[in-house]
């Protein structure tokens, strides 16, 4: 029987979960749309909007993980939701008050990504204890693959809904869909288990001990950097792809989003085939397929063109959607499975950091590149460094193995054939 038929608990998570994923990307099509139409802000500035929200990964993802494994988790996803119901409403409210800004703008983006550090690092640690270890990757496919359909529906509905109700008035939806996921946390019947007291451990040293897990270990360390420099790329090129499709290219809102949607259904099919290629081929083999052979599409991207010539865009964004959600679901299932229960949240913090840490760089590098060399020159560096990345994989352990390892250093089946009980990170 499905998961979501039989686990209440995960219904009511995967609920909140895809609605919340729904809402945030309206805002992915919506927030530079305010900025480039509302507030007529410079790529650069766009560049900025979108380096801001993953600014806070920088800032304090580390004590964060610690934090996380010191405290309940579900407490903490739902303050973060609430705060971001609260931020995102705030952006129509000042716009009709006439106190709608870029460093207003800039102020919500960088406030709701401190609120989404706390959320994503406490998730990460909570759907372990959440669902047994033989619901692993089911749990993990079908998070990753209602994320994908929730974007495609979000970014599609944004477009249009910017289109009929203005930018601005986009952001209600947002905020709507935090106050839905926060009310699905609430239902939710499990409770953690109290944790046994003991002695007090210095902040710094819980987080090193997280970074001396990712730095001191080849699987972890190969995965983290792969993350870290494939998202310099991706960052690049999407932060400025909106820019590109509606001021180089004439694009309407409605269309910029019916494009992203198209484009971001790839990622329904990552979540769909990652785990049967990995079954098939192996976890280390599946890797290399989904994050080194499909991105080199990504620089179809580049050279799109008005009319037929934007499906090489389609095209290529489809791609890079496939490869990063499969093997996003391979190594959530891996990390899960190889890391100690106890440091979950400080692994989950420890690769954020260094992943997410290169988005607010990655995104003002494509918006400086798009200032200073024009946006198409930026989308072919950006884009040729999607599958660049891929080398770093090809200088590890992973290109002479069938299987990413199990924490007890044997080699893990990809994934067992009737894993329709799986587990998720």
């Amino acid at each position: 029987m499905s998961l979501l038929l039989r686990h209440r608990d995960f219904r009511w998570f995967w609920a909140g979960e895809t609605i919340s994923r729904f809402g945030s990307s309206v805002s992915t099509v919506a927030l530079p749309l305010i900025a480039v139409s509302v507030l007529q802000a410079t790529t650069f500035q766009v560049g900025l909007l979108s380096a801001a929200a993953w600014l806070p990964w920088l800032l304090i993802g580390l004590p964060v993980g610690a934090w996380v494994d010191r405290w309940p988790r579900r407490p903490i996803m739902r303050l973060a939701s609430a705060i971001s119901l609260i931020l995102f409403a705030s952006i129509p409210l000042a716009a009709h008050a006439g106190l709608l800004t870029i460093e207003f703008l800039l102020a919500v983006a960088v406030l709701t990504g401190a609120a989404a550090v706390f959320f994503q690092t406490a998730y990460t640690a909570y759907l372990p204890n959440l669902l047994a270890s033989q619901d692993q990757a089911e749990g993990n496919a079908k998070l990753h693959g209602s994320a994908s359909a929730a974007q495609i529906a979000g970014v599609g509905c944004g477009g249009l809904i910017v289109q009929a109700a203005g930018a601005v008035n986009g952001m209600y939806v947002d905020a709507s869909t935090f106050l839905i996921a926060l009310l699905c946390l609430t239902a939710i019947r499990y409770r953690e288990p109290r944790r046994p007291d003991v002695e007090h451990i210095p902040l710094g040293t819980e987080v090193l001990a997280g970074l001396r897990l990712v730095a001191g270990d080849v699987w972890l360390r190969t995965l983290t950097i792969f993350g870290a420099v494939s998202n310099l790329g991706l960052m690049g090129y999407q932060s400025i792809i909106v820019v590109f499709l509606v001021r180089e290219l004439g694009v309407s809102p409605g269309m910029v989003g019916a494009l992203i949607a198209i484009a971001s259904s790839g990622g329904v099919v990552g979540a769909f085939l990652g785990r049967r290629v990995a079954n098939a081929v192996g976890t280390a083999r599946a890797t290399l397929l989904f994050e080194l052979v499909l991105p080199t599409l990504a620089l179809l991207i580049p050279l799109t063109t008005k009319g037929a010539g934007l499906a090489l865009y389609t095209i290529g964004a489809f791609c890079i959607g496939v490869g990063v959600v499969a093997g996003n679901t391979i190594k959530a299932t891996f990390h899960q499975s190889y890391c100690p229960p106890e440091l979950r949240g400080r692994l989950a913090a420890s690769t954020s950091f260094l992943n997410y840490g290169t988005i607010p760089l990655g995104a003002l590098l494509g918006g400086t590149l798009g200032e200073v060399l024009g946006l198409r020159t930026a989308l072919w560096i950006t884009t040729a460094g999607i599958p660049l990345a891929g080398l770093v994989l090809l200088c590890s352990p992973i290109r002479r193995s069938r299987d990413l390892p199990d924490h007890q250093g044997s080699a893990v089946p990809a994934v067992a054939a009737d894993s329709s009980r799986a587990r998720i990170d």
